[in-house]
């Protein structure tokens, strides 16, 4: 009886620490947790404070016309007499080498993805899954590279509108190949996780494979196939090196998509290292920065939208 009685006491004692040892790591986990969320909104609302404080002094502290700034086309910042600061043509510049990449990348990335989650054997999907993965990590440095020496002469050549080969189009194919990975993998994903019984319900109606793809597959994963694109675009949209190597980096609207052009993040990257701090063309570089966080704000809320639309 007494044995009986100190085995239950051992157990007692064993479930006891054992308890104890489970709240102690459920109470560390928790706090890990919570403190790296903390760190994140205190990191995201400091750069956004921080960010827009420096962007706004241009038009509070330096005097510059908001709407000059973004619906001018005259950028001068360095004139003796009359300074210009229109920030128009590198707002447009963005504008249209993202939502074009995005037009040329978005189709051939979804494509991509139909063929690896619904057509490839299987060998298709290892052979293209670690070749979209080893474009992800090639640096954006090598793709403008790649796109300075191979792209750049092949356009001076090729096109007679194009005379230098730095041009809007060169930016436009180097940024849809740089972005067609995301766009693919994400889609991918998107193809992957939809529900087995949508198919075998198409195939028990009588569906080809190709109906089941186009009428009912496309349009369950309409939400998750738009964020990647989405997302393609985000990355676009802060793209700097690879694209200032090939664009042109001028000063005015393209008549076309084959003349020279600029964007927000080419501009502040040639420009913020031969600027002095505090004055008005520094100041209207930070106004830039901030105009390119207000558009990623811009396409979070629209990735956000998008998720909801796929819950639902």
């Amino acid at each position: 009886m007494k044995d009986e009685q100190t085995i239950t006491a051992v157990q007692q004692r064993l479930l006891k620490s054992r308890q104890g040892k489970a709240k102690k790591n459920e109470f560390t986990g928790r706090f890990i947790v919570t403190v790296a969320a903390i760190i994140m909104i205190v990191a995201t609302i400091s750069i956004t404070i921080f960010l827009a404080t420096k962007g706004l002094q241009s038009f509070l502290v330096s005097g510059v016309s908001p709407i000059e700034f973004l619906t001018s086309t005259d950028w001068n910042p360095t004139a003796d007499e009359n300074p210009s600061f229109g920030a128009f043509p590198f707002i447009f510049g963005t504008l249209a080498v993202t939502f074009l990449s995005a037009l040329i990348a978005g189709p051939i990335g979804i494509g991509g993805a139909i063929f690896m989650s619904e057509i490839a054997p299987s060998w298709g999907k290892k052979v293209l899954q670690p070749v979209i993965e080893l474009l992800v990590g090639i640096p954006s440095v090598v793709y403008g590279f790649i796109g300075l020496t191979v792209l750049v002469p092949f356009m001076r050549n090729t096109f007679s509108g194009a005379q230098t080969g730095f041009s809007l189009l060169s930016g436009v194919i180097v940024l849809s190949v740089m972005i067609l990975p995301t766009i693919t993998s994400i889609a991918t994903d998107a193809m992957i996780s939809l529900p087995s019984n949508l198919r075998q319900g198409s195939y028990a109606l009588g569906a080809t494979r190709w109906q089941t793809i186009k009428k009912v597959l496309i349009p369950a994963a309409i939400p998750s196939l738009l964020t990647a694109i989405v997302l393609g675009m985000a990355r676009a949209f802060g793209e700097a090196l690879a694209v200032q190597m090939v664009i042109g980096n001028v000063r005015a609207i393209p008549d076309s998509i084959l003349e020279p052009a600029a964007t927000l993040t080419t501009i502040i990257t040639l420009n913020m290292g031969h600027t002095t701090y505090g004055s008005v063309e520094n100041n209207t570089l930070w106004s830039m920065g901030l105009v390119l966080l207000i558009l990623s704000f811009i396409f979070i809320l629209i990735i956000r939208y998008l998720s909801s639309r796929r819950k639902l």
